[in-house]
Formats: C-alpha cells, sequence, structure tokens
C-alpha cells in the first residue's frame, strides 16, 4: 500500500522528467564535449535517469495509481468491479 506522500513524489518524479526532457535552455548552443553537442549529453543523462527512476519504481512501487489500495471501498465478495452479469 503506497501512502500519499509516495504517489505525490512519484508523480513529481516523474513530472520533472518530462520538464528537464527538452532542454529549451541548450537550444542555440553550439558547445561541443568529447566530440558530441552538449544537448546531446543532456538527453543521454535524461535517458539515464529515466531508467533509474523507472527501475526504482518497478522495484518499489509497482501498481501506484493501478492496482487499489487495501484501504480503498471494494465490494463485501472482494469483487472491486464488473458489471454484475
Amino acid at each position: 500500500m503506497a501512502t500519499r506522500l509516495r504517489r505525490v513524489g512519484w508523480a513529481l518524479a516523474f513530472l520533472s522528467l518530462g520538464v528537464f526532457g527538452i532542454p529549451w535552455f541548450l537550444w542555440g548552443v553550439d558547445t561541443i564535449v568529447l566530440g558530441l553537442p552538449v544537448w546531446l549529453w543532456w538527453h543521454i543523462g535524461v535517458m539515464v535517469g529515466a531508467t533509474l527512476l523507472f527501475w526504482l519504481f518497478a522495484r518499489t512501487d509497482w501498481g501506484i495509481w493501478i492496482e487499489p489500495d487495501a484501504d480503498s471501498t471494494a465490494e463485501p465478495n472482494g469483487d472491486g468491479g464488473g458489471d454484475g452479469r
């Protein structure tokens, strides 16, 4: 069961990936580092960060926003959904 704080933390972490995924502050910068443009290094760093973040999310809190919590409202028989056919 994930706490509200963990849910908000993961949401902010994934939102930050979206915000920093586009290096708008590097537009027009033509600096080269180790043979590659600096914006490409930024992109590589963001992809490594996204990989590590998703790995950590999958190992610790997989199912947030998908699987119902134990304290959520479910039917007494344990059936949490469906149309009852």
